[in-house]
Formats: C-alpha cells, sequence, structure tokens
C-alpha cells in the first residue's frame, strides 16, 4: 500500500482470482437484490423450499414415533429407579430431538431432565412435564384433524417457527391503548430474554412481546415503561391462544391510570381458561387487586386477598422492595403465574407504578 501510495507500483495483469472474486461478488449482490425485491414470505425457490420442508416434516415425524415409544416403556416400567438412570436418558432424548430438528420438543424434554432428583417431590412434577411431551406427541399425530388454530400451535410447541415477515402480513392486527403490565428479563450465558406483557385498554386483548440478544449486547429499547400505555398496533403470531406479537405502529407513550385487577380465585380462573385453548401455556400474565405480601410456608411469600384467598410468590423472588412498598397495606400487583407461582413485575402505590 505504500508503494502504491508513492506511486510506484508498474501496471500488471489482473490475477485470476481477483476476477473471480469479482465474479461471485456481483453474483451475491444479484441474489440480495432479489431477496430485497421479494414479498413477505416469499422465496426464491418454492419446489426447493417445498422440498427441505418435507424433508425436515419426515424427520421430526421419526423422531416423534422414537419419543412415542420411549414415553410408552416409562410408563410400562415406573419410576423406580429413575432417579439414577433418568437424567441420562432424557438428555439422549433431547439429543435425538435437536437431530430430528424439533427444538421445542428437545428444550421440553431438557426441562423434564432437570427435574429428576431435584426435591422431594421430583416424581410428581416428573410425571407432569411427561404428560405435557405425551400431549404435543399424540396432538402430532393428529395434526390434520386438528382445527388450523390449534394446529399452528402444536407446531409451534414442536419447534416450527413462523416468519416476521409472514407475521406482519398475514397477523391478526389488533389496535389499542397498550398498558405495559411489566417486563421479566433472563440472562443466560448465550442469550438473555425479555418478556413484555401488555394488555389493551378498551379491547382488554393480552399480548407478548419477546426481544432477544446476544451475550453482552443490549437488548431494545422498552416502547414505554411499565404503567404507561403504547397507543399501537399489534401483529398477533397464528395460534389457539395468540398471545405473542409484533409491535408494528406506535404514538408517543401516555400515561397510564392504575389498572383493575382479580381475586386470587378469579385469576387462577383466567389462567385455567388459557390452558383450556393452549394445554402447553407455561405463563400468563395477572394483575391481582388489593393484595397484602404475607409470610407463607415458612420462609415463603404469598399475596393475600380480602377474602383470605392467596396466591404463593416463586421462592426465587425477594420480595422486601415489594414489602417497602406496601408497608402492609393493599396494593396492585401485575405479574407472570407460572406453576411454580406468582412473580412480581410491577405493583402500584397509590398511582404510581413501581418496577419491581
Amino acid at each position: 500500500m505504500l508503494l502504491w501510495a508513492a506511486d510506484e507500483l508498474g501496471e500488471e495483469a489482473e490475477p485470476d482470482w481477483v476476477g473471480a472474486w469479482l465474479t461471485e461478488r456481483g453474483s451475491w449482490a444479484e441474489r440480495a437484490a432479489e431477496r430485497a425485491e421479494r414479498k413477505p414470505g416469499e422465496v426464491a425457490d418454492p419446489l426447493a423450499a417445498q422440498q427441505r420442508a418435507a424433508r425436515r416434516a419426515d424427520r421430526v415425524s421419526a423422531g416423534m414415533a422414537e419419543l412415542e415409544s420411549w414415553l410408552d416403556d416409562q410408563m410400562r416400567r415406573g419410576l423406580s429407579g429413575f432417579e439414577q438412570r433418568g437424567y441420562g436418558e432424557l438428555s439422549r432424548l433431547a439429543a435425538r430431538m435437536v437431530d430430528a430438528q424439533a427444538p421445542g420438543v428437545a428444550g421440553a424434554v431438557r426441562r423434564a431432565a432437570g427435574v429428576v432428583g431435584r426435591g422431594h417431590d421430583w416424581p410428581g412434577e416428573l410425571l407432569e412435564e411427561l404428560s405435557l411431551i405425551h400431549l404435543t406427541v399424540s396432538a402430532h399425530n393428529r395434526l390434520a384433524e386438528l382445527p388450523p388454530s390449534l394446529a399452528d400451535t402444536v407446531q409451534s410447541r414442536i419447534g416450527w417457527t413462523v416468519e416476521t415477515a409472514r407475521v406482519l402480513a398475514e397477523g391478526e392486527k389488533v389496535e389499542d391503548d397498550w398498558l405495559v403490565l411489566g417486563r421479566v428479563i433472563e440472562p443466560d450465558e448465550r442469550l438473555t430474554v425479555r418478556r413484555l406483557w401488555l394488555r389493551g385498554a378498551t379491547t382488554g386483548r393480552i399480548a407478548l412481546i419477546l426481544n432477544f440478544a446476544a451475550a453482552g449486547r443490549r437488548l431494545d429499547p422498552l416502547p414505554a415503561r411499565p404503567g404507561e400505555y403504547v397507543p399501537a398496533v399489534l401483529s398477533f403470531y397464528p395460534g389457539a391462544l395468540p398471545m405473542r406479537a409484533l409491535l408494528t405502529q406506535t404514538a408517543p407513550r401516555l400515561p397510564a391510570p392504575k389498572p383493575t385487577g382479580f381475586t386470587a380465585k378469579q385469576a387462577l380462573a383466567s389462567y385455567v381458561e388459557s390452558l383450556a385453548a393452549d394445554p402447553w401455556n407455561e405463563r400468563w400474565p395477572l394483575v391481582l387487586q388489593d393484595v397484602r405480601p404475607a409470610r407463607y410456608g415458612g420462609d415463603g411469600w404469598a399475596l393475600v386477598d380480602e377474602t383470605g384467598d392467596a396466591l404463593e410468590i416463586l421462592p426465587m423472588f425477594d420480595p422486601w422492595k415489594l414489602l417497602a412498598v406496601s408497608a402492609g397495606d393493599p396494593v396492585t400487583i401485575a405479574g407472570e403465574w407460572n406453576r411454580a407461582g406468582f412473580r412480581p413485575m410491577t405493583c402500584w402505590h397509590d398511582t404510581r407504578p413501581v418496577i419491581l
């Protein structure tokens, strides 16, 4: 480069590899231009894409058949001795589901492996996890008989993804002022996941916005803080319980009043309704009204409503900020409910939202 800058390089013939590189670079640019011109969901070679999908469907079916056979064997043998052999068997089975291109099922099998030997009640928890896996396998075997929305849900649980472009183009559009109920951030060594829960002020619809970031990178900024409105149009992913959505159009965020909420029984009833639509639903946002934090089961905590009914708080949650805000008075709390308990996200002190 120094010789070239000093104009001391003579003219020579272009090497062959330079011409080949320029040709390949031109071909790449043409392919990129073709991709940019495609409509959402359109592929360059539909026949090749169909063949790839068929090959994957065959692998998934083979994996589901193997998983079904393994589950049948466990039911015949029982769980005796499973504490010693179960983790290794389930780990190998999860790897087999990855090979079968069923990553959703692989994740469910890994969760089941993590239950083995954990606590006194692990056999019951394991049976619950294996029952949901068996339900996925059974639903896959009857996929053609299911309603389209439920079939979409089953395929998503298996690991089939829906392209963002398709959701934006074909997904159900709902316009509303969306109250940000709260957010949960779960980092690990490879990926940080953020769940943002919204509730429509007019429609009452629940929406989930998922954001991902590689380890060490920042997540996208929030469209609004918990306790504020986001006037927006959401495009929902297909499914029997459409919750996940893409935020496609927004207006400036707005202040929002304290939301109305449920009693403990009403909250659990809404969760049961969600399971009736999607038996695999892992999380459900709840807003509890006029509840107090109280000791539960020795070292645990629960949220008790005015009738005396309660929802247990997850053991991993640090309750002291919530206790400081409540000071023994009833508060409104938005959180995330799963089979393990309630995870508070936001509470309201009078009308002021406080992120927990």
